[in-house]
């Protein structure tokens, strides 16, 4: 006889359902969809690099790499440069679904590689830990993006804002 495996929920003492990491991670995915969502409207951009510049005096730079009818593929960095390596720091390279309506860091660059970081080949466990952490990391930049200003209106294609640098020195 065949044993049919079956899946249980995971119930707190409360009678509460609780998530598990990987239901957890594609939460935070479907929860950093909505935030990206709210400050670009990333499906709505066409491939380019772009720039938001707020009073803070540190220009945010979004760089949408590909766009597709079911994904886009962005970097969000700032204009910072990692004095040891010269990449930009930090540097968050997202894959938005747009029919799932979730956002996941695919990788951040914050000083060091994943590979640095969980090794060649991490057990399944690791690599949803590393995600989970990218991906809080994403959510709370997102989050202090918002509260600082950035958003659509401040949202300018980079060859639209050296045409007006130019045009206020003329």
């Amino acid at each position: 006889m065949q044993k049919i495996a079956t899946r249980t929920a995971h119930v707190d003492t409360l009678g509460r359902l609780r998530l598990g990491k990987f239901g957890w991670l594609m939460a935070l995915y479907a929860e950093n969809h909505a935030r990206l969502q709210r400050l670009f409207e990333p499906a709505d951009l066409l491939p380019g690099h772009y720039e938001s510049v707020i009073s803070d005096g540190l220009p945010l730079q979004l760089d949408v790499l590909e766009q597709h009818r079911y994904t886009t593929e962005l970097r969000l960095t700032y204009s910072m440069l990692d004095p040891l390596t010269g990449e930009p720091d930090p540097s968050a390279y997202l894959r938005v679904y747009h029919d799932t309506r979730q956002v996941e860091a695919t990788h951040c660059y914050v000083g060091r590689r994943w590979q640095d970081v969980i090794g060649m080949y991490p057990p399944p466990a690791a690599v949803i830990g590393h995600r989970l952490r990218m991906n809080t990391f994403l959510g709370k930049w997102l989050q202090y993006l918002a509260e600082g200003g950035h958003g659509v209106a401040t949202l300018r294609l980079q060859a639209q804002a050296d045409v007006k640098k130019i045009e206020k020195v003329a």
